[in-house]
C-alpha cells in the first residue's frame, strides 16, 4: 500500500515532469507531445517510474529512446524546480504507458 508520502512526491514529480515534457518538446523531443500518465516512487524514495503516454511519432519506441538519450537533461530540470522539496532527487525511468492503446484495441474487438 502507497503511503500518504508517497502518494504527495508522486503528485509532485508527476506535475513538475508534465511541465518539463511540455515546455521542452520542441526542443529536446522532436515536437513529440509526451504526457506523463502516471509517476510511482518506491517506498524509500529513491527511485520512479514514470509512465509516459507519447503521441504524434509513428514509432513510440524510438521516441522512448530519444527521451532516454536526454535523461540527464530532464533530471536537472527537474532537480532545478524542486531542490528546496528534496534532499535527494530519486532516480528516473521512462516507461510507455500504452493502456490507451490497450483500451482502444478492446474498445474496436467489441464492435
Amino acid at each position: 500500500m502507497e503511503s500518504v508520502r508517497q502518494s504527495k512526491v508522486n503528485r509532485l514529480l508527476q506535475k513538475e515532469l508534465a511541465e518539463i515534457f511540455r515546455s521542452e518538446a520542441k526542443t529536446m523531443f522532436e515536437g513529440a507531445f509526451v504526457s506523463v500518465t502516471q509517476v510511482r516512487v518506491s517506498p524509500d524514495l529513491g527511485f520512479a517510474k514514470v509512465y509516459l503516454s507519447i503521441m504524434l511519432p509513428k514509432d513510440k519506441e524510438k521516441a522512448l529512446k530519444m527521451i532516454n538519450a536526454q535523461h540527464y537533461n530532464v533530471r536537472k530540470l527537474l532537480i532545478a524546480k524542486i531542490r528546496n522539496q528534496f534532499k535527494a532527487m530519486p532516480e528516473l525511468a521512462f516507461y510507455i504507458d500504452d493502456s490507451l492503446d490497450y483500451a482502444e484495441r478492446i474498445d474496436q474487438l467489441l464492435k
